[in-house]
């Protein structure tokens, strides 16, 4: 299964966070990280006085569900000190599953594709640039998800 996830950090040397985070991935049992987009820089969403963000987004082959996948990455979250204060609160690492091969999941856990895809620069960009003519299930070409939305800050480092 090709999956792809959205990888977010603005604190702890965040290039070296998302790098660490790719690193853990690849290593695990059953992923194997197969693309890796630039990193971009992005400001909080809730534009608050916290650092700028360095996001990114990776491609990996799976034999993992998609829960056991979450799973996987919510273990990296910890491992690498992520700490949950606030929704859009800074951290260490943010993974977040974004698609999921074509599958449309919505229960307590997980949503896929991750409902903010569709107003996220700092995903869908970075996305695009690994895989160009991606449909996403249900909402559509990445092409068109990208030219409704403002991508004005965010900066290709």
């Amino acid at each position: 299964m090709l999956a792809y996830i959205g990888l977010g950090s603005n604190l702890n040397d965040p290039k070296q966070q998302i790098k660490s985070a790719v690193i853990a991935l690849n290593k695990s049992n059953n992923i194997k990280v197969t693309g890796l987009s630039s990193l971009y820089q992005s400001k909080p969403m809730d534009g608050s006085q916290q650092p700028d963000y360095i996001n990114a987004v990776c491609r990996v082959e799976t034999h993992l569900t998609a829960l056991e996948l979450l799973y996987v990455c919510q273990d990296i979250e910890l491992q690498q000190h992520r700490v949950r204060e606030k929704k859009w609160g800074a951290r260490t690492i943010d993974l977040d599953i974004i698609i999921y091969g074509a599958q449309v999941i919505a229960s307590k856990k997980l949503i896929v594709p991750h409902p903010g895809i569709i107003d996220r620069a700092f995903v869908l960009i970075p996305l695009h640039e690994i895989e160009p003519d991606l449909k996403v299930p249900v909402l559509g070409s990445l092409n068109e998800l990208i030219d409704k939305i403002d991508t004005s800050e965010l900066m290709k480092l």
